[in-house]
């Protein structure tokens, strides 16, 4: 595999981008004139960076909480109570630990036992099984912006599904999303997976809609030296750049 710092190529992005988008039935869903259409309805406090620049200038520290359970409906009201209640300034959609290794049919096994049992039986909100159309009944919901966060090595559906239904951050890179997360995928094949990501945002950034692109920070469940986490930072930065 041939890694290059640069942009992939129109042809072979959408090339492989039919490939991705018949990974799961929901990547049919994916439209994007109809995507974009749909991100220009959205008002400025639900865009993820139009909040993030407006507290920048007013100097304010925002609150994110962490959560995402099975069900679209559970999962909404999970996020309203923390926006009414918790008064968060932002929300995140924290996706399953199935839909972060592509395992689709064991999130969709556990979205029926979720039904079945009335409480989640998945650890995250598998977006890529509730598609697009899902995805914006969450966004819907809301009044204020929601971010995508989840661990996943190759996020190329899911950032198309999510993206696609209303979502204005996808959080994650080619390090941190792998390293930390996946001890059987190299690097370099999460570095490939991650410029369609980067590249995806791109798309979308062309059209007019800005998408936040967040690097994971904390990179493991234990303490590292700053200089690590920084570091992997500005390379992910520069990469999706």
């Amino acid at each position: 595999m041939e890694l290059q710092n640069k942009r992939i190529p129109q042809d072979e992005f959408h090339k492989i981008r039919e490939e991705v988008l018949e990974t799961w039935p929901t990547g049919k869903e994916v439209n994007w004139e109809e995507a974009f259409a749909y991100h220009k309805t959205l008002p400025e406090h639900k865009i993820f960076s139009k909040v993030l620049d407006k507290a920048k200038k007013e100097k304010r520290t925002l609150i994110q909480p962490r959560a995402g359970v099975a069900l679209i409906d559970k999962h909404i009201e999970l996020l309203r109570y923390l926006q009414d209640e918790g008064e968060a300034d932002l929300l995140p959609t924290t996706i399953d630990a199935y839909t972060r290794l592509n395992s689709y049919k064991e999130a969709a096994n556990g979205i029926e036992e979720s039904i079945k049992t009335g409480m989640s039986k998945l650890n995250g909100f598998p977006a890529v099984n509730h598609g697009p159309k899902g995805c914006r009944q969450v966004i819907d919901a809301l009044n204020i912006p929601v971010q995508v966060r989840h661990g996943t090595p190759d996020a190329r559906l899911l950032s198309e599904v999510t993206i696609a239904g209303g979502y204005t951050s996808f959080e994650g890179g080619p390090i941190s999303y792998c390293i930390p997360y996946s001890k059987n995928v190299p690097v370099e094949k999460a570095m490939r997976d991650w410029q369609y990501v980067d590249r995806l945002a791109g798309v979308y950034e062309e059209a007019g809609i800005p998408i936040n692109r967040e690097p994971f920070g904390p990179l493991t469940g234990t303490l590292v030296p700053p200089c690590v986490s920084h570091a992997v930072g500005i390379i992910e930065a520069l990469l999706s750049a």
